[in-house]
């Protein structure tokens, strides 16, 4: 029988913050019978958001498509989700219990050249996307392609998504963390971009690449324009390839902000020697289809001979699942104006867009309005990184700790804290120390997702518990 023992010491070491012991409790309470309200991760769907119909009614007809020969289905489906369908299977006659071409089908890459050509007015070539099973397969397949010896590492925000620190732990590579300015809407510090690669190299390790997700998960906040012309200086400067995480481009809710893609500024600025892999994703924007874990990813500045071994990697896996890549397809090619579902459609993304605003700011308000708790209205993506504030127990000496020490206190009393919010009050949020957080500070991850009647709720019973938390800190 394997003991833990036998296992890949790489993956003891990776964690993945969102899906830990945390919402395991909460899993096991729910079964107990108390109201759970979950946010701890960005699946839309599981709270309550529905699919949009455009997406589930082509999907139906061409996953079935003797659908589209009985005459109910002319009342059940228009006219255009039918003519979507027929072509689907016109370009892909095989239909879905087939293989694809490794690099996705073709006429669907084709459509997500389109779709950036479209946002950001630039010359997209189809032969540099790649389609995924979601963002984070795309994410992983960089991280083998470019992991090349021992010693290389990766320049991650923190806090981050704890893909990238898994994905690094898997890999065995090495994690150099740099932190977001948390009193500037969390963007990126050149200052401390250079502190963070300096302070590597002198511990010997070979920085390879940056990355940057943006909006920000776990943060909310809206890259400017000028951040990004930093980073890509930076990046040339100290010869790094550039990893954009931009599923959340959708969600931008900030007056006066805009989503600017790595690719864009990128063109404008004429770079042709930083290799960039952008990815998106239908799992968030307005869609949240997480279950159908689809993507893209789009690749720039590589040469053709190393191009040719990421589709050799990609190949190794045959393709990404075709379900995932039809709904990229959808989500990059909509119904268009004068079509039967366009009205739906827009009507149906403007509702999840707008209570989505509307979530964020009832909870930023919300939790700024509690003592010892602060965090930015979150300008975009899906969530809050929530900074709180808690007296030490009365003794606690920590002038004589280690930084190693201090952080797995700090650790300690965020999780603790998180886990007896849980078992009070049955809201389910994730510690900052999951996502990584400035030393000395304690924060909470909670998404905005679920309906607003519970996202209100969650801001009346926060601010109970905390109250009586700290006061039980202070022994009152």
């Amino acid at each position: 029988m394997i003991k833990l023992h036998d296992v890949n010491s790489k993956l003891l070491e990776a964690h993945y913050a969102v899906r830990g012991k945390i919402v395991n409790r909460a899993h096991e309470l729910e079964a107990q019978g108390k109201k759970i309200i979950y946010c701890n991760i960005g699946n839309p769907q599981a709270l309550k958001q529905k699919p949009i119909t455009f997406v589930r009614q082509v999907l139906s007809l061409v996953e079935y498509p003797a659908l589209m020969a009985q005459p109910a289905a002319a009342g059940l489906f228009p006219a255009d989700a039918v003519k979507r369908a027929r072509l689907i299977l016109e370009k892909n006659p095989s239909g879905t219990g087939a293989y694809t071409q490794s690099a996705g089908l073709p006429f669907i890459r084709q459509a997500v050249a389109d779709f950036i050509n479209k946002r950001d007015g630039i010359p997209v070539d189809p032969n540099r996307l790649i389609l995924t099973d979601g963002a984070s397969k795309g994410v992983q397949s960089v991280f083998t392609m470019l992991t090349n010896k021992e010693g290389d590492g990766y320049m991650i925000p923190i806090p981050q998504y704890p893909l990238y620190s898994a994905t690094i732990a898997l890999y065995g590579a090495r994690q150099i963390n740099y932190f977001l300015d948390e009193g500037s809407n969390w963007q990126l510090n050149e200052e401390e971009l250079t502190r963070s690669i300096e302070a590597a190299r002198k511990d010997g390790i070979n920085p390879v690449a940056i990355a940057v997700i943006n909006p920000g998960n776990p943060t909310g906040a809206v890259l400017s324009k000028e951040n990004i012309e930093m980073i890509i200086r930076f990046a040339r400067k100290h010869r790094l390839s550039v990893l954009a995480d931009e599923v959340y481009q959708e969600n931008v809710y900030g007056k006066g902000l805009k989503f600017h893609s790595f690719a864009k500024v990128m063109h404008e600025l004429g770079e042709k020697e930083v290799t960039l892999f952008s990815f998106h994703s239908v799992s968030k924007g307005f869609l949240g289809e997480c279950g159908h874990r689809g993507g893209y990813m789009e690749v720039r500045n590589m040469p053709d001979d190393v191009y040719a071994e990421m589709i050799k990697l990609q190949s190794i896996g045959l393709c990404s699942n075709v379900g995932g890549q039809l709904v990229t397809y959808l989500m990059v090619a909509p119904p268009a104006k004068g079509e039967e579902s366009h009205e739906l459609y827009i009507k149906e993304r403007d509702a999840i867009l707008n209570d989505l605003k509307e979530k964020a700011e009832i909870l930023g308000r919300g939790l700024n309005e509690i003592e010892g708790m602060s965090t930015d209205i979150p300008h975009g993506a899906m969530y809050a990184f929530v900074k709180f504030e808690l007296p030490h127990k009365k003794g606690a000496d920590l002038s004589k700790l280690t930084e190693e020490a201090r952080l797995k206190y700090e650790a300690a009393r965020d999780t603790e804290y998180c886990l007896r919010l849980l078992e009070e009050t049955g809201i389910c949020v994730v510690p900052g120390s999951g996502f990584g957080q400035l030393p000395g500070t304690l924060h909470f991850r909670t998404t905005f997702l679920p309906p607003k009647e519970d996202i209100k709720a969650l801001v009346e019973k926060m601010k109970t518990f905390h109250a009586a938390y700290t006061a039980e800190l202070k022994g009152k």
